[in-house]
């Protein structure tokens, strides 16, 4: 009976909570127009009479949408809880779908037009829209995974105050393609993976893809990876004259610590936080891969406390430096 009692009392107190958040923050729609197509995001402000600090968050690689969720099937909403999380602390944010998928994808419907270049200059372009808003004040540029290296590029032309990079990868991608292919393909599928990735690496298109290899190498797909094979994010991540935080998870089975180290020691100044037990998609997940997998499609997964700690506290940080 105690039980139930005190089940009911934290079922009323989160109710609360949350209606609390919602009477303290600004919840609506954004839009940019960016000259060629209108990209679509969600706007989270927290009622102040002061600007607050706003984070420009960035999501990973193929059809991710501002929530983090893949359409193809996966759903997470990582990066939606890790906007509430951040008003819930007084920090505002933006999440947007990035042109070509879900609400912006009639910016840009066709993949083959697809480029590292366009997603870089739609997140300065958010960036700019951002820093020319009375309520808002210092600008934080959060990218996950994929989303990481785009931040990084567009941080020194986007007026960001810092970068935070959350499972971000410190190779260029098509090394760590190697690697996650070496682990799940027979032999002979893993030599002509090495070799379109070759192809790609030295910017020619390869059409003849298998059918187990279209889901990543299909025709369609190319020429986005061309460009993004031409990208080192170590070399960037030198580059960047802000400050900078380093999330990684000890169990992401997608970016390893490695990567992180390797953003580190491009960038000495940078704060690195390795989550013990995180995975990549933010939650505290055991290092077993069926769990691993079951991860990436359940959303009531809390996020690792610790990652919530650390970027609150590099943000809060950041008005004495």
């Amino acid at each position: 009976m105690m039980l139930r009692v005190l089940v009911l009392s934290l079922t009323l107190m989160t109710g609360l909570l949350s209606n609390v958040v919602q009477a303290t923050v600004l919840q609506q729609p954004i839009t940019l127009d960016t000259g060629s197509g209108e990209l679509f995001g969600s706007l989270l402000l927290p009622k102040s009479d002061k600007p607050v600090p706003v984070v420009l968050i960035i999501s990973g690689s193929g059809p991710t949408d501002r929530d983090g969720n893949n359409t193809d099937g996966g759903r997470t909403d990582s990066l939606k809880r890790l906007a509430l999380l951040l008003a819930n602390h007084n920090i505002a944010s933006v999440r947007y779908d990035k042109r070509g998928v879900a609400a912006s994808l009639a910016a840009t419907p066709d993949e083959r037009n697809l480029s590292v270049d366009a997603y870089v200059a739609d997140a300065v372009a958010w960036s700019q829209k951002l820093k020319a808003d009375p309520r808002m004040g210092k600008l934080i540029l959060l990218g996950h995974s994929e989303g990481a290296l785009i931040a990084t590029l567009a941080a020194p032309k986007s007026g960001a105050d810092a970068l935070i990079s959350v499972s971000g990868s410190g190779r260029p991608i098509d090394q760590v393609l190697r690697q996650q292919l070496s682990n799940q393909l027979p032999p002979q599928l893993m030599l002509r993976s090495n070799q379109l990735l070759d192809s790609l690496k030295a910017g020619q298109v390869d059409d003849n893809v298998p059918q187990p290899l279209e889901v990543i190498f299909r025709p369609s797909v190319q020429p986005y990876l061309i460009s993004l094979f031409r990208q080192d994010p170590a070399a960037a991540f030198s580059r960047l004259n802000i400050p900078a935080l380093i999330v990684q998870g000890s169990h992401d089975i997608q970016v390893s610590v490695g990567d992180a180290q390797t953003l580190k020691a491009a960038k000495p100044d940078a704060e690195l936080a390795v989550v013990e037990g995180m995975n990549h998609v933010m939650r505290i997940v055991p290092m077993d891969l069926k769990q691993q997998l079951a991860s990436y499609k359940d959303p009531k997964l809390p996020l690792a406390a610790e990652l919530g700690e650390k970027i609150i506290g590099f943000i809060d940080g950041l008005h004495t430096r």
